[in-house]
């Protein structure tokens, strides 16, 4: 069974024996769960949470961001509690962008909340659009049909990255695109992430999206659920499709691949 390990590096996120349960104890989701990340700064990482629907991935986003707490355990964010000075967004998989507002409001949002002047932080916004890609759309409402799903989520990597946090939280947020769409964003998240440095923390389905994308896999079991698996891909960070076609990439997709087959049987 895997254990996380303190080294001497400082930790960025930490859940300490935590415990999920629901009607009054009888429905248990998460049991003396423990996860570790640490913090490497000016580099950030990618890590990449992998397990059966209803496990309890997504509970574990909500806990770092603080829209949940569980029903036991600790959630330290640099080796303490987690407040609102914590810089950490969240990408969801539904579209999150409100549809009344433009993209140019949408990406800024952040700032508005933060008490940015609204010259500053449309500057700031319109250099996100273009980084993302939307360049052109920053007056139309971010709303669906007017964007396609992927400009939706353009939006909402462009609003999560303009605060600049130290953690991004990614639930699942290219499972409701099309294939083409889906690496195209994959592409744009890793040069992000090279850009930006923060340590993104991505929920999928995807095997061959989390051996892209991650430096570190961790694999949760079926409920009562914890992690019971760590698979480190060691591959270049600086990636592109390429990859996709190395030997090593492919190991490590069926690695990955048996992992999860045998989490799948246990108990």
């Amino acid at each position: 069974m895997f254990e996380f390990k303190d080294t001497e590096k400082a930790n960025l996120i930490e859940l300490k024996n935590i415990h999920q349960s629901y009607e009054d104890g009888k429905v248990k989701i998460i049991e003396d769960l423990h996860f570790l990340v640490e913090d490497k700064p000016m580099q950030g990482q990618f890590v990449v949470i992998l397990g059966m629907s209803g496990c309890g991935k997504s509970t574990i986003l909500r806990y770092i961001a603080g829209l949940q707490q569980p029903t036991k355990g600790e959630i330290l964010i640099k080796d303490e509690a987690r407040t609102r000075k914590h810089r950490i967004s969240m990408v969801f998989q539904q579209y999150s962008s409100l549809p009344w507002k433009t993209v140019l409001d949408n990406v800024g949002l952040a700032l508005q909340f933060e008490g940015v002047s609204k010259s500053e932080r449309n500057d700031r916004a319109m250099d996100m659009i273009k980084l993302v890609g939307l360049e052109g759309h920053e007056k139309k409402f971010a709303q669906y049909p007017a964007l396609s799903g992927g400009q939706l989520q353009r939006i909402a990597i462009a609003r999560s990255l303009i605060s600049n946090p130290d953690i991004l939280l990614m639930d699942e947020p290219f499972g409701a695109l099309d294939i083409n769409t889906r690496l195209q964003m994959q592409d744009l998240l890793m040069k992000l992430w090279h850009e930006f440095h923060p340590t993104i923390v991505f929920v999928t389905h995807d095997i061959s999206e989390a051996v892209y994308l991650g430096d570190d896999i961790y694999i949760m079991k079926r409920a009562p659920s914890k992690f019971v698996k760590h698979i480190n891909v060691d591959l270049p960070l600086q990636r592109d499709r390429s990859i996709k076609r190395e030997p090593r990439y492919e190991q490590l997709v069926n690695e990955v691949e048996d992992a999860m087959l045998a989490v799948g049987e246990m108990e």
